[in-house]
C-alpha cells in the first residue's frame, strides 16, 4: 500500500486518519462520515442483542495497513485493548509486502456437525450402517434446512467415528456421527444445529442406539486457510543482526514453539492477538476461531506452534500458518453492527474465503513481528514504548498530559504506575 497519504499514519489524529483513508481510496464519503460520527452500537440493537443488556463495552478500532494479500492490497480493521498488535501487524505486513506479499490457500469450505449416539450394541455394525445409508441421512438433513439447498450449499457427506470407552472417567462408548455441511458464505451454525436435530430420528431408528446430542463442531477440519510470505535473507536485518543471523535466531525460535508447549501457548497466543483483533472487528465469533485454532495447534497429541518458519534452499526465510477458519461473510451482526459493517466496507472483501485469507496472513504478520523482535531487541522496547500512553492514562493524565507524560516515561529506567503518577504530578506542578 504505497500511498502518500498514509505516510506516518501512526503521528496522525484520528480525525486526520480517516480523512487520508478516504484520500487514498479506502473510504467512501459515507463510510468517511460513518467513522467521523463514531461507530456506536444504538441501545436498541444491543438491547435485542443479549439478555439482561446494561449498555455497550466499547474496545479501540484501528487499522493495520500494508497487507499485500495475493496481489491485492488491504488496511486492516482491528478491535483491541493491547497496544503494540496493529503496530507489529502493520510493521510485518510492510516488511514482508517488499518480499511479494503473502500468498494464501483456502480449502473447501466445509462446516461439521455432530450427532452423538450412545448405547449401542454393536458400533462396528452401527458404523456401517450410517455410511450404506448415507444419501438417506444427506436428504433427511437437507430436508431440515432447504434454503441453503436452493443457494447451492447443504449437506455434502457424513463419516462416522467410534469413541471407545475411557476408564479413568468411566465415559461409554459413543458412535460420533459426521455431516459435512457447505454453508457458503454464512458461518453456518443455526443451518449445521437444524440439520443435526432434523436427523437424529432418522440416526436412532437406524441404529437402535440414543441420542445424546446433535450440534455444529467449532473444531473445522474442513475449513482451513493457510497463508506463506518468502522473505530474503537480507531484508530481516535488524540493528546490529545480520539478516542470516535473525533468519536462523527466528527458525530456532519456531523450534522452541514447537517441541515446548509452555512457549507454543505464549508463541500462538500472539498469533491470535491479530486473528482474533480482525475476526471480533468482522463481526465474526472470535471465542469459536480461538478455540478451534487451539484444538488444531495439538492435534498430534501435544499443543504445538501455529506457525512453521523454515529456510529455503537459497536461504529465504520461509513462513507458513494454517487455522481453521470458519468465518462468515453474512448473517448474524455483520449485518447490522455498525463496526463489523465498517470493517466489510474498508476491506472490500467479497466472500468469506477472501476474508479467511486476510485473517491467516494477520497470523503470520503478527507472528513474524513477535518472533523477530524476541530474537533481537527483546520484545519489551517495543512494546513498552506504546505502552507509556496506557500507563499515562492509568495515571490520570488527559487531554496533552497524555503525550508529554508518554514521552517522559519513554526515558525512565522504571516504567510503572507509581513513577507515571510521580511525573504528572511534576508536569502539573509546572
Amino acid at each position: 500500500m504505497e500511498s502518500n497519504h498514509l505516510q506516518k499514519f501512526y503521528d496522525k489524529t484520528p480525525a486526520e486518519r480517516i480523512r487520508a483513508l478516504k484520500a487514498a481510496g479506502i473510504l467512501d464519503e459515507k463510510a468517511t462520515a460513518d467513522l467521523q460520527a463514531g461507530l456506536r452500537l444504538p441501545q436498541e440493537i444491543a438491547d435485542n442483542m443479549i439478555e439482561n443488556q446494561l449498555s455497550t463495552y466499547d474496545l479501540p478500532y484501528g487499522v493495520a495497513l500494508n497487507f499485500l494479500i495475493d496481489g491485492k492490497d488491504y488496511a486492516v480493521p482491528m478491535a483491541i485493548e493491547e497496544p503494540s498488535v496493529i503496530a507489529a501487524a502493520s510493521a510485518g505486513a510492510k516488511l514482508i509486502a517488499k518480499a511479494g506479499g503473502f500468498r494464501t490457500t483456502i480449502q473447501e469450505r466445509v462446516m461439521i456437525g455432530q450427532v452423538a449416539l450412545k448405547n449401542i450394541a454393536d458400533s462396528a455394525a452401527a458404523g456401517q450402517l450410517i455410511l450404506s445409508n448415507q444419501e438417506q441421512i444427506l436428504q433427511a438433513a437437507n430436508a431440515a434446512h432447504p434454503s441453503i439447498v436452493k443457494r447451492g450449499g447443504g449437506a455434502r457427506r457424513v463419516s462416522v467415528r467410534v469413541i471407545p470407552p475411557d476408564e479413568r472417567e468411566s465415559t461409554p462408548e459413543f458412535v460420533v456421527v459426521h455431516l459435512h455441511v457447505e454453508t457458503l458464505e454464512a458461518m453456518g451454525a443455526n443451518i449445521i444445529n437444524t440439520m443435526m436435530e432434523g436427523v437424529i430420528p432418522y440416526l436412532e431408528n437406524l441404529t437402535g442406539g440414543e441420542a445424546l446430542m446433535g450440534i455444529l463442531s467449532n473444531y473445522a477440519t474442513d475449513c482451513l486457510a493457510t497463508a506463506e510470505c518468502r522473505i530474503p535473507a537480507a531484508l530481516l536485518a535488524k540493528g546490529t543482526w545480520t539478516g542470516e543471523e535473525v533468519r536462523d535466531r527466528l527458525i530456532e525460535a519456531f523450534q522452541f514453539a514447537y517441541v515446548d508447549p509452555y512457549r507454543a501457548v505464549t508463541n500462538n497466543k500472539g498469533i491470535m492477538n491479530g486473528i482474533d483483533a480482525i475476526v471480533l472487528a468482522s463481526g465474526n465469533d472470535w471465542r469459536a476461531i480461538s478455540a478451534g485454532a487451539h484444538a488444531y495447534a495439538a492435534r498430534s497429541g501435544q499443543y504445538r506452534s501455529l506457525s512453521s518458519w523454515k529456510k529455503a534452499e537459497n536461504g529465504d526465510l520461509l513462513g507458513s500458518l494454517t487455522l481453521p477458519l470458519p468465518v462468515g461473510a453474512v448473517g448474524g451482526s455483520i449485518n447490522f453492527h455498525p463496526a463489523a459493517k465498517m470493517t466489510k466496507e474498508i476491506l472490500g472483501y467479497r466472500s468469506a474465503a477472501e476474508l479467511e485469507a486476510i485473517i491467516v496472513s494477520v497470523g503470520l504478520a503478527q507472528n513474524f513481528s513477535a518472533i523477530r523482535a524476541l530474537v533481537t531487541e527483546g520484545i519489551q522496547k517495543g512494546h513498552m514504548g506504546l505502552h507509556s500512553r496506557s500507563l499515562a492514562i492509568s495515571a490520570g493524565a488527559v487531554g496533552d498530559e497524555i503525550e508529554q507524560l508518554s514521552q517522559q516515561l519513554k526515558t525512565e529506567k522504571n516504567m510503572n504506575l507509581a513513577t507515571a503518577q510521580a511525573l504528572l504530578a511534576q508536569i502539573r506542578e509546572e
